[in-house]
C-alpha cells in the first residue's frame, strides 16, 4: 500500500444505494456515501471464491518478523511509459487522461471500499487487496525477491481507493477490517488473490471470510 496525502483536495460522493435495512454513512466533509453492502459480487466471482477457500491451507500466521517493505519492490515500469501505479490508475479510472511519460493529467475514479469519487488522482492511494505485510505473514517466507516484487507489481492486485479507507484498512486481514461497502466483493478478490499465490490464511480469517461468503 502506498499513502499520498494531498491537502485542500475535494473528494465527493459517488451516487450509490443503500441495501434495504442499513443506513447512509458520512465521511469527512460531510459527503454522504451508501453504508455497509455485502451483494454487489456477481454469483460467479462467489463461487470462485467459495471453491477457492476451500483449497487454501489453513496455519497459524507468521510472525512476519522478516518483513521489510524495501523487500517488496513496487511501482514498477509496465510499459508504455507507465509504472504500476501509474497503470492502475489509468485502467481504473473513467475519462482519464495522461501527459508526458505516463503522467496522469485527469480523470474519475469511485473508491470501492467506501463510495467516493475523486476527480484528482494525486489523492487517491493504490492499495495491495492482500497488503504486502499480510502476504509476508501468509505463507510467504521463503519467496525469492523476484516472487515478491511480481506480487507487489501484479494488476490483479492493486486497487485505486481514497487514502481514508487505505489507512484505516492498515494491513489487517478480513477478520479484523472490512471495508464499508461491497464486503462480498472484498472478500472474493481477497481469497482469490491467496489461492492465486498460494498465501495461506489463519482460523480466523477463514472463519470471518466464510460468514461474509454466506450472505453473498
Amino acid at each position: 500500500m502506498i499513502n499520498r496525502a494531498v491537502a485542500a483536495l475535494v473528494l465527493t460522493a459517488a451516487v450509490a444505494a443503500t441495501p434495504a435495512g442499513c443506513h447512509g454513512a458520512t465521511v469527512g466533509g460531510g459527503t454522504t456515501v451508501a453504508a455497509v453492502g455485502d451483494h454487489p459480487a456477481t454469483r460467479a466471482d462467489v463461487g470462485v471464491a467459495r471453491r477457492d477457500l476451500a483449497a487454501l491451507r489453513v496455519a497459524a500466521e507468521d510472525t512476519g518478523n522478516h518483513y521489510r517493505r524495501a523487500d517488496w519492490p513496487h511501482w514498477d515500469q509496465v510499459g508504455g511509459g507507465c509504472d504500476a501505479r501509474e497503470n492502475a490508475l489509468r485502467t481504473q479510472g473513467a475519462g482519464v487522461t495522461t501527459g508526458a511519460g505516463c503522467r496522469i493529467t485527469g480523470g474519475t475514479w469511485v473508491s470501492p471500499y467506501d463510495g467516493v469519487t475523486v476527480t484528482t488522482p494525486g489523492v487517491l492511494d493504490i492499495d495491495h487487496a492482500v497488503p504486502l505485510a499480510e502476504a509476508a505473514r501468509s505463507g510467504t517466507r521463503g519467496w525469492s525477491r523476484a516472487q515478491r516484487e511480481r506480487y507487489a507489481n501484479d494488476p490483479a492486485v492493486l486497487v485505486a481507493v481514497t487514502a481514508t479507507s487505505n489507512r484505516s484498512k492498515g494491513d489487517q486481514d478480513p477478520a479484523r477490517w472490512l471495508p464499508a461497502l461491497d464486503h462480498c466483493g472484498y472478500v472474493a478478490r481477497w481469497v482469490t488473490v491467496k489461492h492465486r499465490y498460494g498465501m495461506t490464511l489463519d482460523r480466523a480469517e477463514r472463519a470471518a471470510i466464510t460468514s461474509v461468503l454466506n450472505r453473498c
